[in-house]
């Protein structure tokens, strides 16, 4: 195996919620990117990929998010790399959407007929089994879940890799959504934000991880 059962675990003792980085110490550019391909990899459901990563170096643009986002005063500034992930709005998720023909024609390559068939079950799944079409805000909620896969992919490829983070949505979303459209250029009818995650390098040691014990979160049905 490439990689042990016990250096798995280990990586998850590791990883934890760090609250502030070392601003000195920096990721090396080949790790970065292996963290970021990890989410660009990740799944999603129908295969869809409704995220959208603003990698966020700029000091005066992490200042702008930082005074909205009460949940990130010392990690924004400090992290190395600050991502904010965004997933896209309801009518773009949409079975009917351009943006679902694209994904399937143009970055599946499916054929016509594959593409319908896709395209029904996909309205049938929104429609009827998770009746996503009711609501503007159940889509757009979907939408992040599947982000939050990539969130989690990245923060624990991070830790494999010896590198902190720390998953942020304490902040004022619609706040957020005008540093967005008036700084970052972001088509906010197109997109809104799921979440944002920190890394960088830790300044002080994390506390023992703190769980249930595995007896009492699963049940088994042999």
């Amino acid at each position: 195996m490439a990689i042990s059962p016990s250096e798995i675990i280990d990586s998850y003792h590791f990883r934890h919620a760090c609250k502030e980085f070392d601003a000195e110490k920096k990721i090396p550019e080949e790790i970065f990117d292996t963290i970021l391909q990890t989410g660009r990899l990740s799944p999603s459901s129908f295969g869809f990929e409704p995220w959208l990563y603003l990698i966020v170096q700029q000091p005066t643009l992490r200042e702008k998010l930082r005074e909205v986002t009460w949940g990130g005063q010392k990690q924004i500034p400090t992290a190395s790399h600050l991502i904010v992930i965004l997933a896209r709005k309801s009518h773009y998720m949409r079975y009917d959407s351009d943006y679902i023909t694209h994904m399937m024609r143009d970055v599946m390559g499916l054929p016509a007929a594959v593409m319908e068939k896709k395209r029904e079950v996909y309205r049938n799944f929104q429609q009827n089994d998770f009746k996503l079409l009711e609501s503007e805000r159940a889509m757009f909620d979907w939408a992040c879940k599947q982000t939050y896969i990539a969130l989690g992919n990245m923060m624990t490829t991070a830790a494999m890799l010896g590198v902190d983070s720390c998953p942020i949505e304490g902040f004022d979303r619609e706040k957020i959504e005008a540093v967005l459209r008036n700084h970052l250029s972001v088509e906010t009818d197109k997109f809104g934000i799921s979440c944002m995650v920190a890394f960088g390098y830790r300044v002080r040691e994390g506390r023992p991880k703190t769980r249930q014990p595995i007896e009492e979160i699963t049940r088994w049905f042999s």
